[in-house]
């Protein structure tokens, strides 16, 4: 099986503002998914009902109204993807193409499994003991959530009505989709800042540095959604003094809302993916970063004033 003679699809862009129900708009690619299609791997979406039989204009209809999604998997997890026990429900869809994605079966919405809104919230009901008890609750990550703006807002309102904590896991690419009414529904975000020089971030993920960077700003400037940074450490890659030190800037006009910065060593675990897709992997040969130069970054934003782990 080839893993270099397909390109990697991008999104088209239509998912990125919400559009109106217009019989005559251009219909949109990523978001037109058909029918489930199996995943490389994770848990999926057992337990939560499939939404197979509605006609294409009724599905569309759904969702530019938010009241279906196309989800990748679930999983409850402590202390990962933000504080307690949680509920992380990956959403379908993403407009980068980061090189060390371990998650690349999310880059196509059509690619998900048709989930209703309710299903989701039916979920969070069922573990609201348990995130009062850990101090958890919902995440929302991807691929990239804020490709489905609408599906995110009802799922984060209707949390918020039951008392849960609520958290997204972005890169602030789209932040321009989450709007104050969906912030004010946010208690934390977790803020992937791949890069601070554009020129680096262009080349780990085809898209823009700038759209994280204004997102950063808005969180600042609101001062009420908490914040961790979280940070992708690869030898060769992202790990020049230069681009370190550019993250560090940028995100020192941040620390009113950051609680906490994460660097993460870039691994292997998601090369097989790449494979099974048929997908080209920029990063076969790229090894992890040693526990030392790990560390050396972790400590030069200590040094800013940062909690880091």
């Amino acid at each position: 099986m080839s893993t270099a003679s397909t390109a990697i699809p991008l999104g088209d862009g239509s998912s990125i503002v919400p559009l109106p129900l217009d019989p005559n708009a251009p219909q949109r690619r990523d978001q037109d998914f058909d029918a489930p299609v199996g995943r490389t791997s994770g848990q999926g979406v057992a337990g939560l009902a499939e939404l197979t039989d509605v006609e294409r204009s009724e599905r569309l209809r759904k969702m530019h109204e938010g009241d279906l999604g196309s989800v990748h998997s679930w999983e409850l997890v402590t202390a990962v993807d933000g504080p307690g026990t949680r509920l992380t429900v990956f959403l379908n869809g993403c407009g980068l193409r980061c090189l060390y994605c371990h998650n690349p079966d999310t880059f196509l919405m059509k690619d998900g499994t048709p989930v209703e809104t309710g299903e989701i919230l039916s979920r969070i009901k069922r573990y609201r003991r348990i995130f009062k008890a850990t101090g958890g609750g919902l995440t929302l990550s991807g691929g990239e959530a804020m490709m489905q703006p609408e599906f995110v807002r009802k799922i984060l309102r209707g949390a918020k009505e039951m008392g849960v904590h609520t958290c997204l896991d972005t890169s602030g690419f789209l932040g321009a989709n989450c709007d104050d009414a969906m912030l004010d529904d946010l208690d934390l975000v977790l803020l992937d800042v791949k890069s601070g020089d554009p020129d680096t971030y262009h080349r780990v993920t085809s898209g823009r540095l700038q759209p994280t960077i204004d997102f950063g700003d808005r969180l600042a400037a609101r001062g009420t959604t908490r914040v961790w940074i979280r940070f992708v450490l690869v030898p060769g890659l992202t790990d020049a003094k230069e681009n370190i030190e550019a993250i560090g800037r940028i995100i020192s006009a941040w620390k009113n809302v950051i609680d906490r910065v994460e660097v993460l060593p870039f691994h292997q675990m998601g090369r097989d993916k790449w494979r099974s897709l048929e997908l080209k992997y920029e990063l076969e040969e790229t090894k992890p970063p040693t526990p030392e130069a790990t560390e050396e970054v972790r400590e030069y934003f200590r040094s800013l004033g940062f909690e880091v782990h």
